[in-house]
C-alpha cells in the first residue's frame, strides 16, 4: 500500500520506519525541514534503538521517503496522523492545534476513498472535531491507537500486545475501512497480534486508561515504599512476594524516584480533565492522588540528600546519575532526575549531572546544571552520589569503580536497583527508597 504519516516527531517517524519495513510504500510529512532532512538521511532526530537502522533499510529499499510538502499524500491510500498533542498551557487537557492544523491541511490533499487513520492520543470526543475538520474532503475515518514505549518503540510496533481498530460502526463504509487497516498490518496479524474493533469513543479512552492503569500502580508502590519506610519494611520483598500473586504481576512494582517523560504524565492530567468534565468525580480525585504521589517521590529524594549531608545540600558537591527521564532514551521531558537535580541546585548544592545520551538535550535546556560526559567526571569529588536514572551502566556499577573517585562514600540508590549488601561491604553508606539505610559494617559494628 502507499501511506502517508503526516507528523514525523517521535510517534511518526517510528511508525513510518515500521510501516516501511513491513512492504509498504511510505511518505512522512513533517513541517519541521531540518527534521525531515535528517531523517531523509537516515539519522534519527533523537535516540530511540533501532530506529536508525529501520531508517537506512526503508531508504535503501526506496519505500521511505521524508518530505515537507502535503503534495505527495495525493496518491495514498491512507493516512496515518501523527502529530503531537502537548498538554495545553491553560488547561489540564491536550493540545489540539497541530493536529487540527495537520487534519485541515491533509484534507485539500487526499485522495476521495482514502482512510484517515488517527493514532495520536487524544481526549474523548476528538473524532467529531476531526471530522468536522476534514469538512467535505471524501474520505473514511479511523482512529488505531498507538502504545509505544520510549526504549523498545521499534519492538512495540514490530511486535505489539494488540492493534485496535476504532470505527464507527453505524457507517456503511466500516468494513472497507476495517480491510484497509487489516492490510497495512497484514504481516503482525498473521503473526497472531489481537485485533479488537471497537467505537470511537473506546479507542480514544483506551490509551489513557492504560496508562492511567499504569501510573496507579507505579505510585501505589511508591506510597508502599514511604510506608516501609515509616514501619522498617522493605519495599523490594514486599513487592518481589505481591508480584508472585498472578493477580498482581511483577510489572510496574518497582518503587523509586516515579514517572516522568512527556506521555505519562500529561496523559493522566487530560484523564482526570476529561472526567471532571464529563461529571465522574472519583476518577478525577483518584488521578490527582496518583500524580500528586509521584510528584511527591521528587520532594523525597531531595529530602533524603539533604538527609545524607547533615540536613543541608549547601555547598555540597552532588553527583547525578541520569538525566534522561528514563532508560534508552534521550527524552528529558519532564525528567524526575532533572527535577531532583534543580531542586538540589536550588537549594545551594554544587550538582554535576552525567547521562548516557541525554547531555546535550538537557545542557540546552538547563544551563545552570554544570554536566559531564563521563560518570568519572561526574563523581570526581562528590560527597553524594544520587542515581536518579537506571541506565544499564548504572544498575551494574561496582562501588570499586568509584571508590577513589568519590569525596563520600555515599550513595542515593532513588531506583532501587543497587545490590545494596554489595554496596555496604564496600564502605559505602547506601539510601533507597523504602529500603531503609544501609551503612557500613564498620559503622553499623560501633
Amino acid at each position: 500500500m502507499r501511506i502517508s504519516v503526516i507528523g514525523c516527531g517521535y510517534l511518526g517517524a517510528v511508525h513510518a520506519a515500521t510501516l516501511a519495513s513491513m512492504g509498504h510504500v511510505v511518505v512522512g510529512i513533517d513541517t519541521d525541514s531540518h527534521k525531515v532532512s535528517q531523517l531523509a538521511r537516515g539519522f534519527a532526530p533523537f535516540f530511540e534503538p533501532g530506529l536508525e537502522e529501520l531508517l537506512a533499510e526503508g531508504g535503501a529499499t526506496g519505500r521511505l521517503d521524508f518530505a515537507t510538502s502535503m503534495d505527495l499524500v495525493r496518491d495514498c491510500d491512507v493516512h496515518f496522523l501523527c502529530v503531537g498533542t502537548p498538554q495545553s498551557k491553560t488547561s489540564e487537557l491536550a493540545d489540539l492545534t497541530y493536529l487540527e492544523a495537520a487534519t485541515r491541511s491533509l484534507a485539500e490533499h487526499a485522495k476521495a476513498g482514502s482512510v484517515v487513520v488517527g493514532k495520536s492520543t487524544v481526549p474523548v470526543g476528538t473524532v467529531r472535531r476531526v471530522r468536522a475538520w476534514l469538512g467535505e474532503a471524501e474520505v473514511e475515518l479511523a482512529w488505531n491507537p498507538e502504545f509505544l514505549r520510549q526504549g523498545t518503540a521499534v519492538k512495540d510496533s514490530l511486535v505489539p500486545d494488540r492493534l485496535v481498530y476504532g470505527v464507527d460502526d453505524g457507517d456503511a463504509a466500516a468494513p472497507a475501512v476495517l480491510r484497509a487497516l487489516d492490510e497495512v498490518y497484514a504481516p503482525l496479524l498473521h503473526a497472531g497480534v489481537p485485533r479488537l474493533v471497537c467505537n470511537f469513543a473506546t479507542a480514544e479512552l483506551i490509551k489513557s486508561a492504560a496508562n492511567a492503569y499504569l501510573a496507579t500502580k507505579l505510585s501505589y508502590i511508591n506510597a508502599m515504599s514511604e510506608l516501609c519506610d515509616a514501619a522498617g519494611a522493605d519495599v523490594t520483598q514486599l513487592a518481589a512476594a505481591m508480584g508472585l500473586d498472578p493477580r498482581i504481576g511483577q510489572r510496574y512494582l518497582a518503587a523509586g524516584l516515579g514517572f516522568g517523560g512527556g506521555c505519562l504524565p500529561k496523559d493522566i492530567r487530560s484523564f482526570r480533565a476529561q472526567a471532571r468534565e464529563l461529571g465522574v468525580d472519583s476518577v478525577d480525585g483518584w488521578m490527582g492522588l496518583v500524580d500528586s504521589i509521584n510528584v511527591g517521590q521528587r520532594t523525597r529524594v531531595a529530602a533524603v540528600a539533604a538527609e545524607l549531608c547533615g540536613g543541608s545540600v549547601v555547598g555540597r558537591r552532588l553527583a547525578v546519575l541520569g538525566a534522561a527521564f528514563k532508560p534508552d532514551t534521550d527524552d528529558i521531558r519532564d525528567s524526575p532526575a532533572l527535577d531532583v537535580a534543580l531542586r538540589l541546585a536550588e537549594a545551594g548544592a554544587h550538582v554535576v549531572v552525567t547521562d548516557p545520551k541525554a547531555i546535550n538535550n538537557a545542557c540546552m535546556r538547563y544551563p545552570q546544571l554544570q554536566f559531564e560526559a563521563t560518570l568519572a567526571a561526574a563523581c570526581e569529588g562528590a560527597e553524594l552520589v544520587l542515581l536518579l536514572t537506571e541506565w544499564a551502566e548504572y544498575r551494574e556499577l561496582s562501588p570499586d569503580d568509584i571508590a577513589e573517585l568519590v569525596a563520600q562514600p555515599v550513595m542515593v540508590d532513588a531506583r532501587n536497583v543497587l545490590d545494596r549488601e554489595v554496596w555496604r561491604e564496600a564502605g559505602w553508606t547506601v539510601r533507597g527508597l523504602g529500603t531503609g539505610l544501609q551503612v557500613p559494617e564498620a559503622a553499623a559494628s560501633l
